[in-house]
């Protein structure tokens, strides 16, 4: 990925872009410290990600759920699946690994660009499936 496209943001970014942007994300190079639970890491593709679908809430929100949900606490893998309905509201889904849901939040209104996108979590990590 180049920096101009990592500097990108939602209204420039078409989702045919986004999704191959996103799937070009392979490993990481760089590490993020989430600013409201520093013990969260985020990789590149996610950092991409929040930046150029306007998805830092969604970031949060999986970040946020990591010291307040105790089911969540104690999973070491999570499968996080953030479903968007088409009259924009959304459901955002946690799962085990093993399709066994942990915990679940219905959103009422996003602008979120993409009809859905999962993102893994262990270690403490964040990152997009491709980034595995």
């Amino acid at each position: 990925m180049t920096q101009q496209s990592l500097t990108q943001n939602s209204s420039t970014t078409d989702i045919a872009t986004l999704k191959a942007n996103l799937a070009a994300f392979t490993g990481t190079q760089h590490w993020c410290r989430h600013p409201l639970v520093p013990a969260v890491l985020t990789t590149d593709g996610v950092q991409y990600l929040a930046n150029a679908a306007g998805a830092h809430w969604l970031i949060d929100a999986i970040a946020l759920a990591q010291l307040a949900e105790q089911p969540v606490k104690v999973t070491p893998f999570q499968i996080w699946r953030l479903t968007v309905n088409k009259d924009r509201s959304a459901i955002l889904v946690c799962t085990d690994g093993d399709d066994n849901k942990i915990w679940r939040q219905e959103i009422a209104y996003t602008d979120f660009p993409l009809p859905k996108i999962d993102l893994w979590f262990t270690n403490n990590t964040l990152y997009l499936p491709s980034e595995h």
